[in-house]
């Protein structure tokens, strides 16, 4: 398996919701400065009503910065559906490579969530696409 910052997917997704924005930002998308803050917030949100559809860890590229400037941190962004109100939100939080471990685990339990939502098409023999139709 690859690490998750490894992982490259087909298309981006688009942080908080076109529809809100300027004063009401903060409502549809929330940053954290560690995976532990991150946790303490969402870490045993209900995955029906807050439901994960995509996530992305995010790693700049060195090549985009010259020797000696400082280079970011990684980030971890998570999308969110919270189904109850229909709200699109997004979430990100700084993550190392030690990370990885919980990062894996809790993305792995909102995964179960989403397959189970799909469950009824038997999808789990196909191999992914790879993009979009």
């Amino acid at each position: 398996m690859t690490h998750l910052w490894e992982a490259s997917h087909p298309y981006y997704c688009s942080e908080g919701n076109f529809y809100v924005g300027g004063t009401r930002w903060h409502e549809v998308h929330s940053a954290y400065e560690s995976w532990a803050d991150f946790i303490d917030d969402w870490g045993d949100a209900d995955s029906d009503m807050n439901l994960v559809f995509r996530w992305d860890w995010k790693r700049a590229d060195p090549d985009d910065y010259e020797d000696g400037e400082e280079f970011p941190p990684d980030r971890l962004f998570v999308y969110w559906v919270l189904q109850r109100k229909a709200i699109l939100r997004s979430t990100e939080c700084v993550v190392t490579e030690d990370d990885e471990p919980a990062v894996l685990a809790w993305l792995t339990e909102r995964a179960r969530t989403l397959i189970a939502l799909w469950s009824p098409l038997a999808l789990a023999a196909e191999q992914p696409s790879g993009g979009a139709r």
